[in-house]
């Protein structure tokens, strides 16, 4: 049986259709993922993401333990400051990727993905270390992501604040709910803010939210933003089998801190570079929507499956990310995606698909 957010009720009344989302019942999409997309780069929607894993990790050696397992630099970090960061295995593996703030001298906040919870804390509480206290707070918590052109305006009327202006920064909202942060993170590439507060209170602050001018907003479109975006997703672009390396993420992973698990591996393939790599392909014809898993082909022959795949909506064509052999994953390679047993002109193409205003 899935699961349910504490905003269920409000899905459905809004005339949401619910599907299951790694092992929890969301809404794909109210008006429709177009109009949803339309929403998110012209005005502001907001997404439920509810789903997803809230840890606390504080004490006086929080930093070292955490530079122990994720790629960034932690230290790097001032109070108020966040990052995107990774969680390998030994072999160098994506096990999840996270975002990391800091909201004290110390104390953590990590918001991991719905299906990674229970792994993801397993594996860190498997490896805590003396002056570390970890919390798994995803039961208690709730958060809803802002994102769009009008969000600062919306947030103005819900916090009565503006928003911080650089991107990547928490800040804590007083109030008798609990612990709110609002956070300048967001999946989509547009401007926006992401909240997350007790679950207690998020039928409170889905209202107010929707009273400020956000529009309820799916999975269906944040899925297709996020691809234009080319923003990888956990589980099809991202997996214990691929290194941040191979999946052009080598920017969020420090080589040069001391060690941190995956850091061994990472050195190894840096030295005799990836095999593969994660690229952009945009359809060159008209074509169906392009899913995952479909067949990547070069002069006829299969290289690859596309890890992830969609009509955009703001370029018309089709567009996916596939691990392609490095010989050919230079912008202007010319390939074809079979559909349906139809083959497709399609190219690799300079990331990302979409350039936003902000």
């Amino acid at each position: 049986m899935s699961l349910r957010t504490p905003l269920y009720d409000q899905h459905v009344a809004a005339g949401g259709r619910m599907v299951d989302f790694a092992g929890w019942e969301m809404p794909v999409q109210y008006t429709g993922i177009l109009e949803e997309h339309r929403i998110v780069r012209e005005e502001c929607g907001v997404f439920d993401i509810s789903h997803m894993g809230e840890f606390f990790v504080r004490g006086p050696a929080a930093s070292v333990w955490l530079d122990g397992l994720l790629t960034n630099r932690v230290a790097k970090l001032a109070p108020g400051e966040a990052h995107y960061t990774l969680l390998l295995n030994e072999h160098g593996g994506v096990i999840d990727d996270l975002i990391l703030y800091r909201i004290g001298e110390a104390e953590f906040l990590l918001v991991v993905n719905a299906a990674k919870i229970a792994e993801d804390a397993g594996w860190m509480q498997s490896r805590l270390g003396e002056g570390v206290e970890f919390e798994n707070r995803s039961d208690d918590f709730a958060a809803l992501a802002v994102q769009g052109p009008k969000a600062a305006a919306v947030f103005e009327k819900f916090a009565g604040q503006p928003l911080p202006a650089e991107r990547n920064r928490v800040i804590e909202l007083p109030g008798a709910m609990g612990r709110v942060f609002a956070v300048t993170t967001g999946y989509t590439g547009e401007e926006g803010f992401e909240l997350v507060f007790p679950a207690a209170g998020a039928t409170t602050v889905w209202d107010s939210l929707l009273s400020a001018g956000a529009k309820p907003c799916g999975l269906g479109a944040r899925d297709t933003l996020r691809l234009e975006m080319c923003y990888p997703l956990n589980g099809s672009d991202l997996s214990p089998d691929r290194t941040p390396l191979e999946a052009g993420l080598g920017f969020f992973v420090d080589l040069e801190k001391e060690n941190f698990v995956g850091r061994d591996a990472l050195l190894k393939q840096k030295s005799t570079g990836p095999a593969l790599r994660l690229v952009a392909l945009r359809v060159e014809e008209k074509s169906p929507p392009i899913r995952s898993h479909y067949a990547v082909l070069s002069d006829g022959e299969k290289v690859a499956e596309t890890s992830s795949g969609a009509l955009s909506p703001s370029l018309g064509c089709g567009i996916a990310l596939a691990y392609l052999p490095f010989a050919l994953a230079k912008a202007g390679t010319a390939l074809e995606i079979e559909v349906r047993g139809r083959r497709y002109r399609a190219g690799v193409v300079k990331k990302p698909f979409y350039q936003t205003k902000s």
